[in-house]
């Protein structure tokens, strides 16, 4: 019996597009890769990391199998595109580098390592990460993909700044020996066996001080490949321009540029990065292969790949005939991908929902064209547990249909990004399947099958059925398809409750028809128990009341304490989930689902005024928590800001990077600061110094200027500089313990060079570093107030932390008190 060969699918689901069919330039780039058997692992720290100009080189010019392994998906960073943080974030940035990959032609991988915000020394880094664990997954990558090379991004002395990235480049060098040790994490050999790379290099850099020696190795990546039409520079800024979240778009390169290397461990290249490494098919004793390639390759017509067919079939089989390995099975994958590619078979799987839930039905629609006429015939379709025959020959460029109703088991899980199935760790996702370690993304929810017969082999192609609708500007979109369960519940995340009795409000939405909630809080075991059918949503706003002050759990005194309500699923015991959607136009729609629950925090909290005005930023959530606090807030975009009467304001608070994203808020300078003299309150949260929407306009009424200075340890000690200002003492008495239970960092981007009519009001440091006192400063300007802060409100506010609401409430109420 003829074995049947498996097209590898892509698991990555793509944004806005069909799928992505090869050109014939692509093919043709294919079929020369074939006679190349060397790989290339990339390592840092974050998405961004990366340099894509030399991941391109590698992919497309030097037709290396190449890698990019990130230690994290970027959630602790910073948002320019919405107000998402934590893993939502990293959940973007995820898919944003899928997208780049699916440009330069390299893979991704991930450890388990969580991106918990700045930090100054890899010694930090470890204590959350927990290295050992970390250290595990990338020897884990390096075992599965052996790459013959290894490079850095950042050194191990500590020139990349950020403590992760000195860290991604320590766990680096460490698994470079690791992993060529049986010794060391010898679970892992049930699947992978050691590997020993030929060397690792650090790829050098000039930036933060870090200087490269006079006897680097270098090579130029900046050439043009001609069959893609573009240079390796274009290609890379394309690449970069995916990390919209971070406003990394880039500007294309051409010409001559190097790249600069110093070897950490290994052998010292002399003419090559891969000098020593055995490149060709004579690597596996087969110079017989390299041949045939040849031939394949120089007899291609790129206005009919279908000619080269049978003697891609034919190398397919001379391949498989080969010994097990791993250059085996890896073109074994290549050469089957590229007869798909040749053939130009296409083949869909859709539905006309984005999504289905447990115990529903869903039509599946499989669709196929025989564009170029092959020698194609279908035999076999398999989806979960449908198994239909045909015998099926495929005419040429003429539509075929097959259509499929399954049902989905109440057992069928629901679809989850892997890294967020368990409760995260501190400093890492508890990812419990070795096997999933690395993986980049989530799994389809279904995948359908295919076996066809091409030039007389066997062969199953399959594809993730995804969601297809058209959109009115964008045309044909594809996003993924996905399984959610019967119902869901929504809660408002936060409650802040101080003076007022508050209510808890709720949602409850069904995804199919006849759904019972039989649910119970355990917040005061009340029951909520009623039937619901598909795009119902039903309120319940039965209230849950609490005064201030009240003893809460823990026997907390002083009016101050916490509670999480969450609802159970009395049938199943389960906890009932929220489900999570976060949608650009760049990457693919993505959803998630997380623990329904509204933490309710009780403290001490004084209010003065009542309107606030707030300048939209590059996106957070302090309005919300602004609302929570009983403010009546309105969103101020540039034709608000020109219409409206500013006096009416109480205070005007300008969103995180407000002056960075916002141009026009140059033209309003003036009118900013006649409403500040004339005893107005403008609050001016952090902008960035960086090359990231650098600040235009001008900002204060007096002098300063923006530096990268930060205070990155949550618990680091804050000494009030003015203790008798208004800030610190009105309505609010801000004490020490207003600065406990901070989460992530302190303050970023302090003010500096600060002109003698401010006043410094803080100030602080990380451990052994020398302390600032920009990261809040105010001054009197006119009759009102002008207050920029690096404090990162916008992480504190969400997270409930009471001190930070205390202080807001003060910076507020600053032109509220009539003595200073």
């Amino acid at each position: 019996m003829k074995k049947i060969l498996i097209f590898c699918i892509c698991c990555l689901q793509l944004a806005a597009s069909a799928q992505n069919y090869k050109t014939s330039a692509d093919i043709y780039l294919g079929l020369k890769k074939l006679n190349v058997l060397g790989s290339v692992l990339y390592i840092a720290a974050h998405p961004d990391d990366e340099n894509t100009r030399l991941i391109t080189y590698f992919s497309k010019d030097k037709l290396y199998r190449t890698g990019y392994l990130s230690m994290t998906r970027g959630d602790g960073g910073q948002n320019l595109i919405g107000n998402e943080q934590g893993v939502e974030l990293g959940l973007i940035r995820t898919q944003e580098l899928l997208a780049a990959r699916r440009i330069d032609g390299g893979e991704q991988f991930f450890t388990r390592a969580f991106d918990f915000g700045y930090s100054k020394t890899p010694e930090e880094t470890f204590s959350k990460w927990d290295k050992e664990k970390i250290l595990s997954d990338v020897v884990w990558v390096i075992r599965k993909f052996q790459p013959d090379v290894i490079i850095t991004r950042f050194p191990t002395t500590g020139e990349g700044g950020h403590g992760h990235h000195t860290g991604s480049a320590i766990l680096a060098n460490e698994a470079f020996q690791a992993a060529a040790d049986p010794k060391r994490f010898p679970e892992q050999l049930k699947y992978v066996k050691v590997w020993q790379a030929k060397r690792i290099l650090w790829n050098g850099f000039n930036f933060n001080n870090a200087t490269i020696p006079a006897d680097a190795f270098k090579i130029d990546v900046g050439g043009y490949n001609p069959v893609l039409g573009k240079s390796y520079g274009e290609i890379a800024a394309e690449s970069r321009s995916q990390h919209k979240s971070q406003g990394f778009g880039s500007s294309s390169n051409r010409g001559e540029s190097f790249e600069f290397f110093r070897t950490t461990g290994g052998t010292e290249p002399v003419q090559d990065l891969f000098d020593g490494v055995e490149t060709g098919w004579s690597r596996i004793g087969a110079p017989h292969i390299s041949k045939m390639v040849d031939r394949i390759t120089a007899s291609f017509d790129f206005l009919h790949p279908e000619k080269s067919l049978k003697d891609l079939v034919n190398l397919l089989k001379a391949v498989k005939s080969l010994p097990e390995g791993y250059w085996r099975t890896q073109k074994i994958k290549e050469i089957t991908a590229l007869v798909e590619a040749c053939s130009g078979l296409f083949v869909d799987a859709t539905t006309s929902v984005p999504y289905v839930a447990q115990s529903d039905s869903v039509r599946i629609n499989i669709s196929m064209n025989n564009r170029l006429g092959a020698d194609v015939k279908l035999g076999r379709v398999t989806l979960d547990n449908l198994d239909s025959s045909f015998n099926l020959r495929l005419p040429k460029n003429k539509n075929e249909f097959v259509t499929k109703t399954i049902f989905v088991p109440a057992s069928k899980k629901v679809t989850q990004p892997y890294w967020l199935e368990h409760e995260m760790k501190e400093g890492y996702f508890d990812v419990r399947d070795q096997q999933l370690i690395g993986q980049p993304d989530v799994e389809p929810a279904f995948v359908v099958s295919m076996q066809f017969t091409i030039e007389g082999e066997n062969f199953v192609i399959q594809r993730p059925v995804r969601y297809r609708f058209n959109d009115p500007v964008r045309g044909e979109v594809y996003q993924p398809f996905v399984v959610v369960p019967p119902y869901t519940l929504e809660q408002v995340p936060l409650v802040v409750g101080y003076k007022q009795k508050q209510s808890l409000e709720r949602t409850y939405k069904a995804y199919r028809n006849k759904v019972q909630v039989n649910a119970i809080a355990s917040l005061d075991k009340r029951i909520d128990s009623f039937g619901l059918d598909r795009n119902q949503v039903r309120r319940l706003n039965d209230p849950i009341n609490f005064d201030s002050p009240v003893t809460g759990k823990g026997g907390m005194a002083d009016g101050t304490y916490e509670e999480v309500n969450r609802y159970t699923d009395r049938s199943t015991g389960e906890i009932i989930k929220q489900m999570v959607t976060i949608e650009y136009d760049h990457i693919p729609t993505v959803r998630y689902f997380k623990e329904s629950r509204t933490v309710l925090k009780n403290f001490n909290l004084e209010t003065k005024g009542k309107k606030i005005g707030y300048i939209v930023g590059a996106g957070d959530k302090v309005p919300d928590a602004l609302m929570q606090m009983g403010y009546e807030v309105t969103m101020l975009d540039e034709q608000a800001l020109s219409r409206n009467h500013l006096a009416q304001f109480d205070a005007i608070i300008s969103g995180v990077r407000a002056y960075n994203t916002n141009e026009w808020l140059n033209s309003y300078y003036d009118k900013l600061m006649d409403y500040v003299k004339q005893g107005g309150n403008l609050i001016v949260q952090y902008n960035t110094s960086s090359n990231i929407g650098p600040v235009r306009a001008k900002i204060g009424p007096y002098p300063f200027e923006i530096s990268r200075t930060r205070v990155t340890n949550e618990q680091s000690p804050v000494t009030f500089l003015h203790p008798d200002h208004p800030v610190l003492n009105f309505p609010n008495k801000i004490t020490e313990d207003d600065f406990k239970g901070w989460i992530q960092e302190r303050s970023i981007y302090h003010a500096a060079k600060i002109d003698t009519a401010f006043s410094a009001i803080l100030h602080m440091n990380d451990p052994d570093e020398k302390g600032d006192d920009g990261s809040l400063i105010i001054a009197k300007y006119g009759k009102g107030y002008f207050t920029y802060t690096g404090i990162v409100f916008f992480r504190q506010l969400p997270a409930g932390v009471s001190g930070a609401y205390r202080l807001m409430a003060n910076l507020i109420a600053l032109n509220q008190k009539k003595e200073f």
